[in-house]
Protein backbone atom coordinates (compact mmCIF):
# COMPACT_ATOMS: atom_id res chain seq x y z
CA UNK A 1 0.00 0.00 0.00
CA UNK A 2 2.81 2.73 0.96
CA UNK A 3 4.17 1.81 -2.53
CA UNK A 4 1.16 2.25 -4.53
CA UNK A 5 0.62 5.42 -2.51
CA UNK A 6 4.27 6.71 -3.56
CA UNK A 7 3.45 5.91 -7.45
CA UNK A 8 1.85 8.54 -9.08
CA UNK A 9 3.78 11.29 -7.14
CA UNK A 10 7.52 9.37 -8.41
CA UNK A 11 5.47 9.10 -12.11
CA UNK A 12 4.47 12.79 -12.01
CA UNK A 13 8.47 13.71 -10.91
CA UNK A 14 9.62 11.73 -13.60
CA UNK A 15 6.83 13.57 -15.95
CA UNK A 16 8.14 16.81 -15.18
CA UNK A 17 11.62 16.11 -15.66
CA UNK A 18 11.82 15.07 -18.76
CA UNK A 19 9.94 18.13 -19.49
CA UNK A 20 12.32 20.80 -17.95
CA UNK A 21 15.10 18.32 -20.50
CA UNK A 22 12.83 18.79 -23.19
CA UNK A 23 12.94 22.31 -23.26
CA UNK A 24 16.73 22.97 -22.60
CA UNK A 25 17.62 22.77 -26.13
CA UNK A 26 14.81 25.15 -27.11
CA UNK A 27 16.23 27.53 -24.72
CA UNK A 28 20.00 27.01 -25.49
CA UNK A 29 18.55 27.64 -29.82
CA UNK A 30 17.16 31.20 -28.39
CA UNK A 31 20.07 32.02 -26.91
CA UNK A 32 22.31 30.67 -30.06
CA UNK A 33 19.68 32.75 -32.07
CA UNK A 34 19.71 35.50 -29.77
CA UNK A 35 23.76 36.72 -30.37
CA UNK A 36 23.97 39.74 -32.08
CA UNK A 37 26.13 40.01 -35.10
CA UNK A 38 29.52 41.50 -35.24
CA UNK A 39 29.66 44.96 -36.87
CA UNK A 40 32.20 44.73 -39.90
CA UNK A 41 33.34 47.03 -42.63
CA UNK A 42 33.85 45.55 -46.06
CA UNK A 43 35.00 46.32 -49.62
CA UNK A 44 35.01 44.62 -52.71
CA UNK A 45 38.30 43.77 -54.44
CA UNK A 46 39.75 46.54 -57.22
CA UNK A 47 41.64 45.43 -60.57
CA UNK A 48 44.61 48.00 -61.25
CA UNK A 49 48.45 47.83 -62.09
CA UNK A 50 50.86 46.44 -59.01
CA UNK A 51 54.19 46.70 -59.21
CA UNK A 52 57.30 45.67 -57.61
CA UNK A 53 59.88 47.86 -56.87
CA UNK A 54 62.86 48.54 -54.99
CA UNK A 55 62.27 51.32 -52.51
CA UNK A 56 64.78 53.37 -51.27
CA UNK A 57 65.62 57.39 -49.67
CA UNK A 58 68.15 59.73 -50.94
CA UNK A 59 68.33 63.43 -51.60
CA UNK A 60 67.68 65.61 -54.62
CA UNK A 61 70.85 66.90 -56.05
CA UNK A 62 71.80 69.04 -59.12
CA UNK A 63 73.61 67.11 -61.64
CA UNK A 64 75.81 70.11 -62.43
CA UNK A 65 76.60 72.65 -59.70
CA UNK A 66 79.70 75.63 -60.36
CA UNK A 67 81.20 77.85 -57.53
CA UNK A 68 82.29 80.70 -59.42
CA UNK A 69 85.52 82.40 -58.14
CA UNK A 70 88.05 85.45 -59.05
CA UNK A 71 90.63 84.65 -61.37
CA UNK A 72 91.89 88.27 -61.03
CA UNK A 73 92.15 90.65 -58.27
CA UNK A 74 90.31 93.36 -58.25
CA UNK A 75 87.29 95.65 -56.88
CA UNK A 76 83.40 94.95 -58.03
CA UNK A 77 82.27 97.52 -60.35
CA UNK A 78 78.99 96.09 -61.94
CA UNK A 79 76.59 93.23 -60.96
CA UNK A 80 74.50 92.62 -63.33
CA UNK A 81 72.15 89.26 -61.94
CA UNK A 82 71.15 88.40 -58.52
CA UNK A 83 69.79 84.79 -57.10
CA UNK A 84 66.97 83.47 -58.74
CA UNK A 85 68.67 84.59 -62.36
CA UNK A 86 68.57 81.89 -64.86
CA UNK A 87 71.90 82.32 -66.77
CA UNK A 88 73.68 80.63 -69.47
CA UNK A 89 77.53 79.46 -69.65
CA UNK A 90 79.47 82.33 -70.70
CA UNK A 91 77.30 85.31 -69.54
CA UNK A 92 78.90 87.96 -67.72
CA UNK A 93 77.48 87.77 -63.95
CA UNK A 94 79.23 90.98 -62.65
CA UNK A 95 82.29 93.21 -63.70
CA UNK A 96 85.19 94.01 -61.74
CA UNK A 97 88.28 97.22 -61.75
CA UNK A 98 90.14 96.31 -65.03
CA UNK A 99 92.04 99.55 -64.75
CA UNK A 100 95.37 98.60 -63.96
CA UNK A 101 95.20 95.45 -66.44
CA UNK A 102 94.25 97.72 -69.39
CA UNK A 103 97.38 99.91 -69.00
CA UNK A 104 99.66 96.42 -68.89
CA UNK A 105 97.68 95.35 -72.37
CA UNK A 106 98.28 98.58 -73.76
CA UNK A 107 101.85 98.49 -72.57
CA UNK A 108 102.32 94.86 -74.04
CA UNK A 109 100.58 95.58 -77.52
CA UNK A 110 102.93 98.47 -78.17
CA UNK A 111 106.37 96.70 -77.33
CA UNK A 112 105.01 93.32 -79.74
CA UNK A 113 104.16 96.08 -82.39
CA UNK A 114 107.69 97.59 -82.28
CA UNK A 115 109.04 94.03 -82.46
CA UNK A 116 107.14 92.78 -85.51
CA UNK A 117 108.02 95.97 -87.25
CA UNK A 118 111.73 95.53 -86.52
CA UNK A 119 111.13 91.44 -87.46
CA UNK A 120 109.59 92.15 -90.75
CA UNK A 121 112.51 94.62 -91.42
CA UNK A 122 115.16 91.73 -90.28
CA UNK A 123 113.69 89.22 -92.82
CA UNK A 124 114.93 91.05 -95.66
CA UNK A 125 118.19 91.65 -94.43
CA UNK A 126 118.66 88.05 -93.54
CA UNK A 127 117.79 87.10 -96.57
CA UNK A 128 120.20 89.31 -98.18
CA UNK A 129 123.13 87.95 -95.84
CA UNK A 130 123.36 91.07 -93.79
CA UNK A 131 122.22 89.90 -90.32
CA UNK A 132 123.40 86.59 -89.00
CA UNK A 133 120.64 83.80 -88.71
CA UNK A 134 121.36 84.16 -84.89
CA UNK A 135 120.51 87.36 -84.89
CA UNK A 136 117.38 86.79 -86.73
CA UNK A 137 116.34 84.21 -84.63
CA UNK A 138 117.03 85.87 -81.34
CA UNK A 139 114.08 88.53 -82.47
CA UNK A 140 112.01 85.97 -83.53
CA UNK A 141 112.15 84.40 -79.97
CA UNK A 142 111.01 88.00 -78.46
CA UNK A 143 108.98 88.49 -80.54
CA UNK A 144 107.19 85.03 -79.79
CA UNK A 145 107.56 85.81 -76.10
CA UNK A 146 105.92 89.33 -76.67
CA UNK A 147 102.92 87.74 -77.76
CA UNK A 148 102.69 84.93 -75.51
CA UNK A 149 102.99 88.17 -73.11
CA UNK A 150 100.04 90.17 -74.90
CA UNK A 151 98.04 87.19 -74.81
CA UNK A 152 98.54 86.86 -71.27
CA UNK A 153 97.42 90.40 -70.31
CA UNK A 154 94.43 90.29 -72.58
CA UNK A 155 93.57 87.21 -70.80
CA UNK A 156 94.02 88.59 -67.57
CA UNK A 157 91.91 91.69 -68.60
CA UNK A 158 89.00 89.79 -69.89
CA UNK A 159 88.83 87.83 -66.54
CA UNK A 160 87.61 90.69 -64.92
CA UNK A 161 84.37 90.34 -66.84
CA UNK A 162 82.86 87.30 -64.33
CA UNK A 163 81.19 84.50 -66.28
CA UNK A 164 78.98 82.09 -65.85
CA UNK A 165 80.81 78.47 -66.41
CA UNK A 166 77.45 76.48 -66.85
CA UNK A 167 73.76 76.81 -67.52
CA UNK A 168 71.90 76.86 -64.73
CA UNK A 169 70.29 79.21 -61.85
CA UNK A 170 72.15 82.00 -59.68
CA UNK A 171 71.65 80.11 -56.10
CA UNK A 172 73.86 82.29 -53.89
CA UNK A 173 75.41 85.64 -54.66
CA UNK A 174 78.60 85.77 -52.05
CA UNK A 175 79.63 89.24 -53.26
CA UNK A 176 78.41 92.81 -52.84
CA UNK A 177 79.22 95.77 -54.97
CA UNK A 178 82.45 97.56 -54.00
CA UNK A 179 83.80 94.23 -52.58
CA UNK A 180 87.29 94.26 -53.38
CA UNK A 181 88.18 90.83 -54.06
CA UNK A 182 91.37 88.70 -54.57
CA UNK A 183 92.17 85.35 -56.48
CA UNK A 184 90.56 82.35 -55.43
CA UNK A 185 87.32 84.43 -53.68
CA UNK A 186 83.88 82.69 -54.05
CA UNK A 187 81.35 84.95 -55.98
CA UNK A 188 78.85 83.34 -56.85
CA UNK A 189 77.28 79.41 -57.16
CA UNK A 190 75.56 78.50 -60.35
CA UNK A 191 72.99 75.50 -60.01
CA UNK A 192 71.78 73.71 -62.89
CA UNK A 193 68.18 72.20 -62.42
CA UNK A 194 67.72 70.34 -65.54
CA UNK A 195 68.49 67.46 -64.55
CA UNK A 196 68.48 66.44 -61.35
CA UNK A 197 69.43 63.77 -59.65
CA UNK A 198 69.67 60.89 -56.54
CA UNK A 199 71.77 58.67 -56.09
CA UNK A 200 70.44 55.49 -54.49
CA UNK A 201 72.81 52.76 -52.72
CA UNK A 202 71.02 49.59 -53.65
CA UNK A 203 72.10 45.83 -51.72
CA UNK A 204 73.70 43.93 -54.37
CA UNK A 205 71.04 41.08 -53.87
CA UNK A 206 68.97 43.19 -55.84
CA UNK A 207 71.80 43.87 -58.81
CA UNK A 208 69.86 41.52 -61.29
CA UNK A 209 66.20 43.34 -60.76
CA UNK A 210 67.93 47.26 -61.56
CA UNK A 211 68.67 48.10 -65.26
CA UNK A 212 69.21 51.44 -66.78
CA UNK A 213 65.81 53.17 -68.39
CA UNK A 214 63.73 51.37 -65.74
CA UNK A 215 60.93 53.65 -64.23
CA UNK A 216 61.17 55.33 -60.94
CA UNK A 217 58.38 56.93 -58.57
CA UNK A 218 59.15 59.66 -56.50
CA UNK A 219 57.25 60.43 -53.43
CA UNK A 220 58.45 63.82 -51.86
CA UNK A 221 56.32 65.21 -48.61
CA UNK A 222 56.95 69.01 -50.46
CA UNK A 223 54.89 68.40 -53.04
CA UNK A 224 52.37 66.08 -52.56
CA UNK A 225 50.15 64.13 -54.94
CA UNK A 226 51.14 61.54 -57.62
CA UNK A 227 54.72 60.26 -57.20
CA UNK A 228 57.38 62.36 -60.11
CA UNK A 229 58.21 60.23 -62.48
CA UNK A 230 61.93 59.49 -63.15
CA UNK A 231 64.01 56.89 -64.87
CA UNK A 232 67.11 55.18 -63.74
CA UNK A 233 69.79 56.90 -66.06
CA UNK A 234 72.94 54.76 -64.30
CA UNK A 235 73.66 51.63 -62.41
CA UNK A 236 77.56 51.34 -61.04
CA UNK A 237 78.90 48.50 -62.66
CA UNK A 238 81.01 47.35 -59.47
CA UNK A 239 79.84 46.71 -55.64
CA UNK A 240 81.37 48.24 -52.74
CA UNK A 241 82.91 45.45 -50.66
CA UNK A 242 82.60 47.46 -47.42
CA UNK A 243 78.84 47.89 -47.41
CA UNK A 244 77.70 45.25 -50.06
CA UNK A 245 75.98 47.91 -52.04
CA UNK A 246 76.35 49.59 -55.44
CA UNK A 247 74.96 52.84 -56.69
CA UNK A 248 72.59 53.99 -59.08
CA UNK A 249 71.88 57.61 -60.58
CA UNK A 250 67.79 58.82 -60.55
CA UNK A 251 67.78 61.19 -63.43
CA UNK A 252 64.63 63.84 -62.81
CA UNK A 253 62.95 66.47 -65.34
CA UNK A 254 61.13 68.76 -63.96
CA UNK A 255 60.07 71.53 -66.45
CA UNK A 256 58.06 72.90 -64.16
CA UNK A 257 61.08 73.40 -61.34
CA UNK A 258 58.95 72.27 -58.22
CA UNK A 259 61.46 70.13 -57.02
CA UNK A 260 64.55 71.71 -55.57
CA UNK A 261 68.15 70.15 -54.53
CA UNK A 262 68.45 69.33 -50.65
CA UNK A 263 64.65 68.09 -51.11
CA UNK A 264 64.43 64.31 -49.86
CA UNK A 265 62.75 61.94 -51.44
CA UNK A 266 61.24 58.43 -51.32
CA UNK A 267 62.03 56.27 -54.33
CA UNK A 268 60.73 53.47 -56.01
CA UNK A 269 62.50 51.52 -58.54
CA UNK A 270 59.81 49.80 -60.71
CA UNK A 271 61.35 46.49 -62.13
CA UNK A 272 57.96 44.32 -63.06
CA UNK A 273 54.33 45.27 -63.37
CA UNK A 274 50.82 42.84 -63.63
CA UNK A 275 48.71 44.92 -65.52
CA UNK A 276 44.78 44.44 -64.35
CA UNK A 277 45.74 42.83 -61.23
CA UNK A 278 42.87 41.60 -57.74
CA UNK A 279 44.12 43.82 -55.37
CA UNK A 280 42.64 44.39 -51.66
CA UNK A 281 43.70 46.84 -48.54
CA UNK A 282 46.44 44.68 -46.48
CA UNK A 283 44.37 45.42 -43.49
CA UNK A 284 41.95 42.52 -44.43
CA UNK A 285 44.41 40.15 -44.43
CA UNK A 286 45.02 37.83 -41.76
CA UNK A 287 48.61 36.30 -41.48
CA UNK A 288 48.68 32.70 -39.52
CA UNK A 289 51.72 30.70 -39.70
CA UNK A 290 52.71 31.29 -43.01
CA UNK A 291 49.47 31.71 -44.60
CA UNK A 292 47.28 34.47 -45.60
CA UNK A 293 43.81 34.88 -45.36
CA UNK A 294 40.66 36.66 -45.59
CA UNK A 295 36.79 36.71 -44.10
CA UNK A 296 34.28 37.18 -47.05
CA UNK A 297 30.71 37.73 -45.93
CA UNK A 298 28.44 35.35 -48.02
CA UNK A 299 24.49 35.73 -46.90
CA UNK A 300 25.27 37.69 -43.52
CA UNK A 301 27.72 34.92 -42.56
CA UNK A 302 31.54 35.15 -42.22
CA UNK A 303 33.70 32.47 -44.48
CA UNK A 304 37.32 32.22 -44.45
CA UNK A 305 38.93 31.67 -47.64
CA UNK A 306 42.92 31.17 -47.97
CA UNK A 307 44.17 33.38 -50.59
CA UNK A 308 47.88 33.60 -52.03
CA UNK A 309 49.45 37.07 -52.68
CA UNK A 310 51.90 39.27 -54.80
CA UNK A 311 53.16 42.39 -55.46
CA UNK A 312 51.79 44.93 -52.96
CA UNK A 313 51.81 48.67 -53.39
CA UNK A 314 50.92 51.63 -51.48
CA UNK A 315 48.52 49.39 -49.07
CA UNK A 316 46.97 47.48 -51.43
CA UNK A 317 48.30 43.81 -52.00
CA UNK A 318 47.72 41.86 -55.56
CA UNK A 319 45.92 38.16 -54.90
CA UNK A 320 46.99 35.93 -57.39
CA UNK A 321 43.98 33.28 -56.18
CA UNK A 322 41.46 32.13 -53.66
CA UNK A 323 39.54 35.56 -54.64
CA UNK A 324 36.85 36.15 -56.70
CA UNK A 325 35.91 39.90 -58.28
CA UNK A 326 32.83 41.39 -56.56
CA UNK A 327 32.88 39.52 -53.21
CA UNK A 328 32.48 41.47 -49.96
CA UNK A 329 36.05 40.79 -48.27
CA UNK A 330 36.13 42.07 -44.23
CA UNK A 331 38.31 45.41 -44.03
CA UNK A 332 37.83 45.90 -40.65
CA UNK A 333 36.39 44.06 -37.90
CA UNK A 334 37.53 40.46 -38.91
CA UNK A 335 39.56 39.70 -35.54
CA UNK A 336 36.11 39.21 -33.54
CA UNK A 337 34.97 37.09 -36.40
CA UNK A 338 34.73 32.77 -36.77
CA UNK A 339 33.45 30.63 -39.65
CA UNK A 340 30.03 31.10 -39.70
CA UNK A 341 29.90 34.22 -37.63
CA UNK A 342 26.87 36.42 -38.34
CA UNK A 343 27.94 39.93 -39.52
CA UNK A 344 26.37 43.01 -39.94
CA UNK A 345 27.78 45.41 -42.92
CA UNK A 346 27.97 49.12 -41.05
CA UNK A 347 30.10 50.22 -44.19
CA UNK A 348 31.19 49.47 -47.16
CA UNK A 349 33.79 51.22 -48.97
CA UNK A 350 33.86 51.97 -52.51
CA UNK A 351 36.71 51.99 -55.48
CA UNK A 352 37.82 55.27 -54.99
CA UNK A 353 37.58 55.33 -51.15
CA UNK A 354 39.79 52.08 -51.20
CA UNK A 355 42.27 53.76 -53.28
CA UNK A 356 42.27 56.65 -51.46
CA UNK A 357 43.03 55.06 -48.37
CA UNK A 358 45.69 53.06 -49.51
CA UNK A 359 47.39 55.79 -50.81
CA UNK A 360 47.13 57.15 -47.46
CA UNK A 361 48.37 54.38 -45.90
CA UNK A 362 51.53 54.04 -48.31
CA UNK A 363 53.15 50.34 -47.53
CA UNK A 364 56.22 51.29 -48.75
CA UNK A 365 59.32 50.93 -46.22
CA UNK A 366 63.05 52.20 -46.92
CA UNK A 367 65.10 49.77 -48.28
CA UNK A 368 62.35 46.76 -49.23
CA UNK A 369 61.71 44.74 -51.96
CA UNK A 370 57.70 44.13 -52.53
CA UNK A 371 57.97 40.41 -54.29
CA UNK A 372 55.79 37.86 -54.80
CA UNK A 373 54.67 35.33 -52.15
CA UNK A 374 56.59 32.74 -53.39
Amino acid sequence: MSLFRSGPAALLGVLLLGACQSEQPSQAEDTEEETPPVPVETSVPVRGDVFAMYTGTAPIEAFAEANVIAKVDGEVRELLIEEGDDVSKGQVLARLDGDRLRLELNESEAKLRKLQRDYERNIDLQAKGLISDGDFEKIKYEMEALEAAFNLASLELDYTQIRAPIDGVIAERLVKLGNTISVGEALFKVTSLTPLVAYLHVPEREYRHIDPGQPVGIDIDALPGEPIAATVSRVSPVVDPQTGTFKITVEIVDMKRRIKPGMFGRIGVIYDVHEGALQIPRSAIIEDQGTASVFVVEEDRAVRKTIKTGYSNRGMVEVTSGLQDGEQVVTVGQASLKQDSRVSIIKQAGNAELAAEANEEGDEQQGSVDATSD
